[in-house]
Formats: C-alpha cells, sequence, structure tokens
C-alpha cells in the first residue's frame, strides 16, 4: 500500500492545484464579458432620477456593496475566501437570492434529465452492442448503422430536430420549460403530468446519444475479447458456449463501466445544450441567462460548481483505479 498511497498524494496535489487554477478563471472569464452587472441592476431603478448626483451616488453605493470597487486582485482574494466559507454571493440579476440557493433549486431539473438517461442509455446500448457483436448478421447491420449516426451527431442538433418534427410539426410533445405556464407546482395529477411530457423530449435526445455512444463502444470491445486468444482456447477445451460468452462480457463491459463513471460525474455540464435548446430550468438556463445578464457571481457559482463535479469524478476513477491495478502501485515504487 506504500505505493498506493504516494500515488494518492500525487494525484490529490495535482487535482488540488487543477482546482485552483479552475477557480482563478471561474473569477476572472466572467469579468471579461463586455457590459457592466451594476448598470444592468440599476437600469429600471435609475430610468426616472433625474439628479445626476443622485444617480451617481446610488450606482457608487450598489459597487461598495458588491465590492467591485476594490482593485481586482483584491477582488479575487474576496471570491476565494467566500468560496472557502460556502458563500458564493448574491446574484446581481436575481437580487437578492443568494446563488447557492438558485443553484440548489435548479440542480433536481438537471438530475431529472440527466441521471435517467445516462443509466438507462447505458444499459440499453450495452445490450444493443453485445447483441450486435454477438449475433451478427441482421442486427449487426441494423444496430450498428443506427448506434454511429446517434453516437456521431451532437446533442443540441438532435435536439433541435427533435424539437421541430415531434414539436413543431407533429405536436406530440411540449417544445419547451418543465410544465405548462398557466400551472402552478403542486401535487396534483395535471401537474405531474404536465412535468412528464415536458421532460421526455429533453430525455429523448440525451438518452439516444448516450446510447449510440455506449453501442458502438460495447460491440468494439466485444468483438474485440471474441477475438482474444483465451476464447479460441477455451473453445477447444469444449467450455459451454454460453459460458465463455459469460466471461467475454465481462471484460468487454469493464471499460463501458469506468465510461459510465465518468458520465455520472460529469453529467452536470453534459445537460448544459440540451436545457438551453429546451429551455429547461437546470443549470445550464441559469448559466446561459447569467451570461446574457453580465451575471458574474452566478456565472462563477455555475461554472465552478460545474468543474468541481467534474474533478471529483475524475479523481474517484483514478483513485479507485490506483486501487485495483497493482501496476500503479509498482510504478510508484520503482519511482523512490
Amino acid at each position: 500500500m506504500k505505493g498506493f498511497w504516494k500515488y494518492f498524494r500525487k494525484k490529490l496535489i495535482w487535482y488540488f492545484v487543477t482546482f485552483l487554477i479552475a477557480l482563478f478563471l471561474n473569477f476572472l472569464l466572467p469579468r471579461l464579458i463586455p457590459g457592466n452587472p451594476v448598470d444592468l441592476l440599476l437600469a429600471d431603478m435609475l430610468s426616472g432620477v433625474t439628479d445626476t448626483a443622485r444617480a451617481t451616488e446610488i450606482r457608487q453605493s450598489t459597487y461598495n456593496y458588491f465590492g467591485l470597487d476594490k482593485p481586482l486582485i483584491q477582488q479575487f482574494f474576496i471570491y476565494v475566501n467566500n468560496v472557502f466559507h460556502g458563500n458564493l454571493g448574491r446574484s446581481f440579476n436575481q437580487y437578492p437570492r443568494l446563488v447557492s440557493d438558485i443553484l440548489a433549486q435548479s440542480l433536481p431539473w438537471t438530475i431529472a434529465i440527466q441521471l435517467p438517461s445516462l443509466i438507462i442509455g447505458w444499459i440499453v446500448g450495452n445490450i444493443l452492442g453485445a447483441v450486435a457483436a454477438y449475433r451478427k448478421g441482421i442486427f449487426d447491420r441494423i444496430i450498428f448503422p443506427l448506434s454511429l449516426f446517434f453516437s456521431s451527431i451532437p446533442v443540441f442538433v438532435l435536439a433541435l430536430l427533435m424539437k421541430y418534427y415531434l414539436g413543431v410539426y407533429a405536436h406530440w410533445f411540449p417544445m419547451q420549460g418543465a410544465y405548462d405556464a398557466e400551472l402552478m407546482p403542486s401535487a396534483t395529477f395535471t401537474f405531474y403530468w404536465s412535468l412528464f411530457r415536458h421532460w421526455q423530449l429533453p430525455f429523448l435526445a440525451t438518452c439516444l446519444v448516450m446510447i449510440g455512444g455506449q453501442a458502438i463502444g460495447m460491440r468494439s470491445m466485444s468483438l474485440y475479447e471474441l477475438n482474444a486468444d483465451y476464447v479460441l482456447y477455451a473453445k477447444l477445451l469444449g467450455i459451454p458456449e454460453n459460458k465463455i460468452t459469460k466471461y467475454v462480457f465481462k471484460n468487454a463491459v469493464l471499460p463501458q463501466i469506468t465510461g459510465l463513471a465518468l458520465s455520472l460525474g460529469t453529467m452536470i455540464s453534459g445537460a448544459l445544450i440540451t436545457e438551453i435548446v429546451f429551455s429547461y430550468p437546470g443549470i445550464g438556463t441559469q448559466l446561459v441567462n447569467a451570461i446574457h445578464n453580465v451575471d458574474y457571481t452566478l456565472i462563477s457559482g455555475c461554472t465552478l460548481f460545474i468543474s468541481i463535479t467534474a474533478l471529483i469524478a475524475n479523481f474517484t476513477i483514478e483513485i479507485i483505479y490506483g486501487l485495483i491495478d497493482p501496476r500503479i502501485r509498482a510504478i510508484q515504487m520503482e519511482e523512490e
């Protein structure tokens, strides 16, 4: 385990450095967007103020309140201190709402699309990929081209096509939002049915792309394993076909499990485009609205949350690899 702990420390240091870089970029990049959040915040308030001195005083006091009157480097250290104390600030555009409250409200909508689509897409995709590799023939000729199509098409293109043909043209599904605009959230069948109808298109768009990618990956891994020497050797020994197939599937599915773990860790960022296309009230929609309104704090909060989830997912996978792969521990011992 000595080699593993060395591996763990090195990974922890590198990921912490990466986190600090992400923290700096999350602070800096929103402030490079043209525009001023204070002017947008005070636009309506100052529209009727004719006293220039009074308007300047209000604007300056707002700058002071949000800390925008301080030098940029000082703002950064205040931001870092607040982040490590769990304070992401207040949104400019949705003032006085806390950024953490906005993220907490938006996160369930994002998970509602991504989590089912990732899990169902992974299961269905791997089954289809395995069937295409094992059964070949007509199965492979149908499954492979369809999987290749769905894995190659960008999710936003598929979402737009589905929105037009299934929403605008066929009128089968609602085209935007999470529920009908005339409804108020309530524990009623009408509201839950509206939620389900609005959820279907974003789910399908994300799930189909996931199915295509997983089917292609599983088919390739299964074909590789089926042509491996141990399969031929097992057949020569007279081992039953179904038992060989079970071993092949176990070996082929291991990389797919890794892919699923990474997808689950990055599912927050994976839903951004889908949410934007369908105006679904998740973190992606909040991020786009924040950029449109030059909302520094909300942009930083969204991107920081996405960065942290991606870093945690990758770090967790690397640590698991370090635990189960003895070659990694051996390399660390050799470097000492």
